[in-house]
């Protein structure tokens, strides 16, 4: 069993995680986050071994609501939610918020994704939990930051995207923009998150001060996106700042399936020339480099694409093996039983009290001497209540340890 303790050096009083320590074992988290974001940058830091509370409203973590083929619980909510410990709190009841603030005062760290002004009046703004316990690190997970116009508007993934540039960059060209799928400003905020609190809480060892910590779904968009958004003065606005290669790199259609090439470096160019039989393309100066072969892609694709169709991708991806890194396209379903997937040891098997068993995620890194303690399934809504209100109890003063 991983050597997991709670606040005042007091041995866990929730379910024992088998496994080793993490680096981040002792450490309790308060997670009041929802949706993606928040919640996942939760998880991550119980997968370095933190124990980490998740405090639900009455109705629940809308994310428990959104479509799933699961009858019994979200696909969506068990992905984010890994490892924690579940209880409901009405934050607008003065009694369930006076619980919170017992645990606030114990706490290592506290997360929200509230918009600005309503922490303060659910009385649980930074100033007012910073009095209460100085080394709190608190983090607020916002849509567009702490300050301006837009500070006080909900934020979501894909308007993100769609605000910051990246649909535009995605769509084709002449095209609308695209989508990306997958919550790609979400998970990023995440690991933001997730590295900005292991952060502070290492500066804290130096200062013995906790801190504010803000993560916007602004800045992460933003931060994606960093090798585009430069501008030098010398430059219109009006610039192309997409980082493609005209289509030599990229996911090209084959005999039975898709193939993703990348083939922007002399060696990988070479490789897929002479492997796919286009060998008088690699002697001619025309396409000696990326940017050549950008400015003539339109002689160099269907060349490829008609080579492409003698193989399916699969078959490409043998063919390429190392010499050219590829990739043929593949269902997410594909990566459980993938051999690379499970050679990592990356799924772990979890049994859940609704859903059943159920294989997920496992940890995302890795440490060699604290890996961390094994992960278990999401919580169902209130399923440690009763053990949470026994640590409220047993953390009030006056107390007997």
């Amino acid at each position: 069993m991983s050597n997991t303790h709670s606040p005042r050096g007091q041995p866990s009083p929730f379910p024992p995680r088998s496994g080793a320590a993490g680096p981040l074992s002792g450490i309790r988290v308060l997670d009041l986050s929802a949706y993606i974001a928040g919640p996942y940058g939760c998880s991550l830091l119980a997968d370095m071994g933190a124990e980490v509370i998740k405090i639900e409203p009455p109705v629940g973590d809308n994310l428990r609501k959104y479509p799933s083929t699961l009858q019994a619980e979200s696909r969506a909510f068990l992905g984010v939610n890994r490892s924690k410990i579940g209880a409901v709190l009405d934050l607008k009841n003065p009694e369930d918020q006076a619980r919170l603030i017992t645990l606030v005062e114990t706490a290592d760290v506290f997360v929200h994704n509230f918009r600005p002004g309503v922490p303060e009046r659910l009385g649980i703004d930074y100033v007012k939990l910073a009095a209460l316990n100085p080394r709190l690190i608190y983090c607020a997970v916002t849509g567009y930051g702490e300050t301006g116009p837009l500070k006080g508007k909900a934020g979501y993934d894909q308007v993100l995207q769609t605000l910051s540039g990246m649909c535009t960059l995605q769509g084709k060209d002449g095209g609308p923009p695209e989508i990306l799928y997958g919550s790609v400003v979400d998970y990023y905020a995440a690991a933001l998150l997730f590295g900005a609190v292991s952060s502070a809480l290492y500066e804290r060892e130096h200062s013995g001060q906790g801190q504010y910590v803000g993560v916007s779904l602004l800045r992460s968009a933003l931060a994606m996106q960093s090798a585009r958004l430069v501008w030098a003065d010398s430059e219109p606005k009006e610039v192309w700042r997409d980082m493609r290669s005209g289509g030599v790199t990229g996911i090209h259609p084959t005999k039975d399936g898709w193939l993703y090439i990348s083939a922007n470096t002399p060696r990988f160019w070479a490789a897929l020339c002479e492997k796919a039989g286009l060998t008088d393309l690699l002697s001619n100066d025309r396409y000696d480099t990326v940017r050549k072969r950008a400015a003539h892609h339109e002689e160099i694709i269907p060349r490829l694409h008609a080579a492409l169709q003698m193989r399916s991708a699969l078959e490409w991806e043998t063919l390429f093996g190392e010499e050219v890194p590829c990739a043929a396209a593949r269902a997410v379903e594909d990566m459980f039983s993938f051999p690379q997937v499970q050679a990592e040891d990356m799924i772990a098997v979890y049994d859940h009290p609704e859903v059943g068993k159920y294989r997920g995620l496992k940890r995302a890194v890795k440490f060699s001497r604290t890996p961390g303690p094994e992960p278990f399934a999401a919580p169902t809504l209130n399923q440690h209540g009763e053990l949470i209100a026994a640590e409220v109890e047993r953390l009030k003063p006056g107390s007997v340890e």
